[in-house]
């Protein structure tokens, strides 16, 4: 796994000034061993139609947790189609989820804080794990305003919580408009959730629409009362 210095690192965030320049350094170091994980929400499908248009062949993978929305899918193959691509799909440990529902129930995730956090790590974060382990670097959507935890994020960064490989959100200094404007000028692909008030998506059981003044990631596991919300994925999971 190449190495990179805090110094080099702060360098390269002062320097790469668009989220084309950071693709695409991105991809000429670290290439074929950096993918993006997607779950194609509308930040996802933008940083992918960067990516393609740099690197046709540039690595996306996927977390198929077992519980998405068909929108998610069709999205998924609409993507697919459009650029060519081959997704990578992870998919969680059988045996995992077999003892998890098992002991546990379907619906574990609305009874606790910590059925919920098993979930996702079975679901989610296990299969991430799994991905990184092979990658030197990986590329995200995140957006500095979606939560706190994201707030301080960088465009490049050293990922501490995996090994220390390289953590790449091109995106991290846009807007949510920024992100709508850039799908509607490119005709990019998105999940059709979005027209029906779902600005963050995740699993089908887990995220609902927001109203008129919530916060844009306030659907997700909804029935918490913790603001700043993160299934381990982008956050420490301990």
């Amino acid at each position: 796994m190449p190495r990179f210095t805090a110094e080099t690192i702060q360098q390269l965030n002062k320097d790469l000034q668009t989220p084309q320049d950071v693709l695409k350094w991105s991809l000429d170091n670290l290439h074929p061993k950096i993918a993006m994980a997607s779950s194609f929400g509308a930040e996802d499908v933008v940083v992918i139609d960067m990516l393609m248009k740099i690197n046709p062949k540039a690595r996306i993978f996927t977390l198929d947790t077992g519980r998405l929305n068909q929108e998610t899918y069709d999205v998924m193959d609409e993507i697919r189609k459009k650029y060519n691509l081959t997704i990578e799909v992870m998919f969680p440990d059988q045996n995992e989820v077999e003892q998890m529902v098992r002991v546990n129930g379907l619906n574990l995730f609305y009874q606790s804080i910590g059925n919920r956090k098993l979930c996702c790590g079975i679901r989610k974060v296990h299969p991430l794990n799994r991905m990184l382990s092979t990658l030197d670097g990986w590329i995200t959507g995140l957006r500095a305003d979606q939560t706190e935890v994201r707030s301080s994020a960088n465009k490049i960064e050293i990922d501490e919580q995996h090994s220390g490989m390289l953590k790449i959100n091109p995106i991290i200094e846009w807007t949510w408009d920024q992100t709508w404007d850039y799908i509607k000028k490119n005709n990019v692909p998105y999940n059709k959730l979005h027209d029906k008030g779902f600005p963050s998506i995740g699993c089908e059981p887990c995220t609902r629409a927001i109203k008129s003044g919530e916060p844009l990631r306030a659907g997700r596991w909804w029935w918490e009362s913790d603001s700043q919300k993160e299934c381990g994925l982008h956050a420490d999971h301990g």
